[in-house]
């Protein structure tokens, strides 16, 4: 009795263990970090990041934390990890946790732990930045204003006080992560950490000092003993064991490579976008040329990407440095409001499936180069004694393609691109070649948020005199210690008849020589004009005609920055405010009243009042909004839009200021500051969803110009025109692809290129809005029929697509009938698709209100059954019946889920038929007994 039950045991282990390893074998490599581990060792060789004695390809996003909110985070990262990402790295902001010395903050969206662990939860590996300066377009660099103020200190040099200070604070944040057990070997995500940032940028300019600070930061760094390999980026004398990374756009071509040949090649940032400052035209940079920088890394010898930035979000609050707009990196792979922004997201998506399939080959192969022309070469790595064989083969032309003869086969590059063979057969991705969707943002105006406003404002005026006097205007900074980015500055100037100009035609002008970033200028109370420096050159000339008077003139400047300066050296000795004040124009001559005795006052009275919260606004007296002027409050309420989407608001009509939602600032504006394309860089402003209540949200914004918030409105954020653009001879997706045991196959029998089409948030496809197989050009948004299409385009599109979450289309003539005197017979052909993704049920409400005919109707049920499927009742109003039908239906099981839940029930069936056995066991025992 027992060998049998010995066996029956033994063969349902093995059969459950078969269910998991085959799932196991299945799950896309790129998700199985195993962040969960008890504990993690962390190394590294010439190869790459070894985890837990395996080395290991990390694609890392930049998420950082303060630049979204909490309920954000999960979201991002979830996001993110769907993209292939299966790191996240951020920076540590020093000013952001200390703002005052010795007063620590790490509650909402500073709660660097609670982010920490949340990667933690997503079972993705983490990489730390401690730095603690990071520059990131942030702040002062991150550095705390205090530290500006401590004596006999220079930032970032071996200087004693700024090495005490930091050393302090790098510890602190260390212990504190030791505490919650997030490293590595403590079983937690963080498997990189690093010291100091971009350092060579700067080392010159402190000469020995700087040579023996990098010998510092790394010995300090290294006596934390964290267990985990510490980097440096653009650091080249790195000390050992310290590894220096690569920052840039191109690292593949421009890395010289790590300063020992034991350390592997990782790139800390490579660059999504390019940051935009007020006044900067559009920027971007394009999923083609991404891909191709990733791709060329890893053919030579690369195993780690950091997207700076795969999420950038917002700078709230005075959060950014010198210029830089509120709006940050909006062009990466998630956009401002945490949406998907294709075919970036896709596409790297690709580029992280493609070199997974051919990890074994990268992590343990062999590289060769050949070069078959000046323009073509193949990168091969072959691991030795094996078939394991992946390669990349480049075309370097950037004008045309090309054909290169690898291995027996031919293979078409198109222009400056890289194809991916993970076995060195099949071309399973093409850099310049995107099968991923794309997709187009749009801003919809919100009905309830914009109803009714009521604005009300308050109007300060200039002051004409304070206590803190000095004979000269003392320097902005040191006035404020960044507490604000506002200063007065006034004077007085008695002037008789004699010194004003006899002549009408001829008005005295107001000069003022100023260090950064801008005045307002206001004579006896009346506002008389601004003036700006820009990112560049922050220095600036204001010139003005100004309303001088027989008598007292009281001269009031309306100072202002834009954050503090973020790079260089020297960052402790950065100043603004004006230097110089002179009147021209008067009888007597030029003037020079810079020292002729000036007063102070830091800040502006609503903000040292707090009247931007709710208590606040009633310390002022508010008045009807009916004209506007400058430094003035505006006031008003609105209830939160309808749905889920991400808020924002458009400040049309204002000038330059800031916004605060329910006491919650939401960062600076700058609409007045055009780019030289004669349009507003940041015409928009995030509001997060988490700032707003369901109803009475108050809204206070503080207007430095002329404007009036009469055109101020409200609106939420979509991405429901998705897209794709895709030529006959596109290779197959990677995503069509698995790697057994080292060999690469595929997952469906026709490789043959198919357009699709994925809607956001389980809506459906509501509407095919173009589709043109023939030669359309344009993007996702614009797209215009060429000299050629199938005139069945859209038929094919509407039946293959509409009313359904997801749908595929075969690339091919065979699928759009005939196309005689259409097109030429042999001409290449491309697919372009643009449809429109809604809740059918809000789909069928437009339809309603536009009094369709019984006919249409018709057409429009027999679509919509594929929602519900299910049989309309044969009753005469047939919207009523659509409208009864469920919102929508749950997604289908991922194919890991649903082998995950075949798992559990194999397990429950086999476990209880043991029990089963065992009972009658003891059954037959006892009988045998009696």
């Amino acid at each position: 009795m027992v060998k049998p039950l010995s066996t029956f045991f033994l063969s349902t282990l093995l059969l459950v263990a078969y269910c998991v390893a085959d799932e196991a074998e299945n799950e896309d490599d790129n998700t199985k970090v195993d962040s969960h581990a008890a504990s993690k060792s962390v190394t590294y060789d010439a190869r790459s990041v070894i985890i837990n004695g395996k080395r290991e390809l990390l694609f890392s996003g930049a998420i950082h934390y303060p630049r979204s909110t909490p309920d954000m985070w999960p979201h991002l990262i979830q996001k993110s990890k769907r993209g292939g990402i299966n790191t996240i790295e951020t920076y540590v902001f020093w000013n952001a946790h200390e703002p005052v010395q010795g007063q620590f903050n790490f509650e909402g969206q500073y709660d660097l732990v609670k982010f920490i662990k949340l990667i933690h939860q997503h079972n993705m590996y983490a990489v730390l930045r401690l730095g603690p300066f990071v520059q990131a377009e942030w702040n002062n660099g991150g550095l705390p204003y205090w530290l500006r103020e401590v004596p006999n200190i220079i930032f970032r040099s071996d200087n004693e006080p700024y090495k005490e200070h930091m050393q302090r604070f790098v510890t602190m944040i260390v212990k504190k992560m030791k505490e919650e057990k997030l490293f590595a070997p403590q079983g937690g995500p963080i498997v990189l950490a690093q010291i100091e940032n971009e350092y060579n940028t700067i080392q010159l300019a402190y000469r020995e000092k700087g040579d023996s600070y990098v010998q510092w930061a790394a010995k300090m760094a290294l006596s934390l003993d964290v267990q985990i390999p510490w980097i440096m980026c653009k650091q080249k004398d790195a000390p050992d064991p310290v590894i220096n990374t690569c920052n840039g756009r191109h690292c593949g071509d421009t890395f010289s490579g790590p300063n020992k040949p034991n350390k592997p090649s990782l790139w800390t940032e490579n660059w999504t976008t390019q940051f935009r400052v007020f006044g900067d035209p559009p920027s971007q940079r394009s999923a083609e040329d991404l891909s191709y920088s990733v791709a060329r890394f890893f053919s030579k010898n690369g195993s780690m990407v950091n997207y700076y930035m795969y999420h950038g979000g917002t700078n709230f609050g005075r959060t950014s440095s010198s210029f830089t707009s509120t709006r940050y990196y909006d062009e990466a792979p998630l956009d401002e409001y945490g949406l998907l922004r294709e075919p970036k997201w896709g596409h790297l998506r690709d580029v992280h499936k493609s070199l997974i399939l051919g990890k074994r080959a990268l992590l343990w192969g062999t590289p060769t180069v050949e070069k078959l022309s000046p323009e073509l070469e193949a990168i091969v790595w072959q691991q030795p004694g094996t078939p394991v064989c992946t390669a990349f083969l480049a075309n370097n032309n950037t004008q045309q393609p090309q054909v290169m003869n690898f291995k027996g086969q031919q293979y078409l590059l198109p222009p400056r691109s890289i194809s991916i063979l993970p076995d060195c057969k099949t071309v399973v991705f093409n850099t310049n070649q995107i099968t991923a969707q794309h997709n187009s943002r749009k801003f919809v105006r919100s009905e309830i948020a914009n109803k009714n406003f009521n604005w009300e404002m308050y109007r300060e005026v200039p002051p004409t005199e304070t206590a803190m006097k000095s004979p000269g205007p003392l320097e902005h900074w040191i006035l404020s210690k960044d507490t604000t980015d506002y200063v007065w500055f006034m004077a007085q100037l008695k002037l008789e008849a004699r010194d004003l100009p006899m002549k009408k035609d001829v008005v005295p002008t107001l000069r003022v020589a100023s260090e950064g970033h801008g005045v307002y200028a206001f004579i006896n109370g009346e506002y008389i004009g601004t003036e700006h420096g820009s990112k560049v050159e922050k220095n600036f000339v204001f010139q003005k005609p100004a309303p001088f008077k027989e008598g007292n003139n009281y001269i009031a400047l309306f100072s202002f920055v834009v954050g503090l300066p973020d790079s260089g050296a020297y960052m402790e000795r950065r100043y603004a405010g004006p230097r110089s004040i002179t009147i021209l124009g008067l009888n007597t001559g030029t003037l020079d009243i810079t020292d002729n005795g000036w007063s102070h006052q830091v800040g502006i009275v609503g903000e040292n009042k707090k009247v931007f919260t709710e208590e606040g606004s009633k310390s002022v007296k508010w008045s009807k909004a009916e004209q506007g002027g400058p430094i003035t409050w505006y006031k008003g309420s609105f209830d939160a839009p309808e749905g889920n989407n991400p808020v924002l608001i458009t400040m049309d009509g204002m000038g330059k200021g800031m916004v605060w939602i329910n006491g919650n600032n939401i960062g600076r504006y700058w609409v007045s500051y055009l780019s030289p394309l004669k349009t507003s860089t940041q015409p928009e402003y995030h509001i997060p969803r988490s700032f707003l209540k369901p109803k009475d949200n108050l809204i206070v914004i503080f207007e430095e110009e002329k404007g009036i918030p009469k055109a101020v409105y409200i609106s939420t954020a979509n991405r429901d025109t998705i897209c794709s653009v895709m030529g006959e001879h596109y290779p197959p997706s990677p995503r069509w692809f698995e790697n057994k045991a080292g060999i690469v196959r595929p997952l469906v029998n026709d490789l043959k290129p198919k357009v699709e089409l994925t809607c956001p948030d389980q809506k459906k496809i509501a509407a095919v809005e173009f589709a043109s197989f023939g030669d359309p050009f344009g993007s996702c948004g614009s797209y215009v029929q060429g000299n050629c299409t199938a005139p069945a385009s859209k038929q094919v599109v509407e039946k293959l697509c509409l009313g359904k979450p997801t749908c595929k289309i075969p690339v091919e003539a065979a699928e759009f009938g005939n196309m005689i005197g259409a097109c030429a017979p042999n001409a290449p052909k491309t697919l372009a698709v643009q449809v429109v993704c809604e809740n059918y049920r809000k789909r069928v409400h437009k339809l309603k209100d536009s009094e369709l005919s019984l006919q249409e109707l018709d057409v429009f049920e027999s679509r919509l059954k594929h929602f519900g499927r299910v049989h309309l009742r044969p009753t005469g109003d047939k919207l009523s019946e659509l409208l009864s039908l469920p919102s929508y239906l749950p997604p289908p099981l991922p194919r890991r889920d649903a082998l995950r839940l075949h798992v559990f029930f194999v397990v429950v069936l086999l476990t209880v038929n043991l029990i089963c056995a065992l009972n009658l066991m003891m059954i037959v025992l006892e009988q045998h007994q009696t």
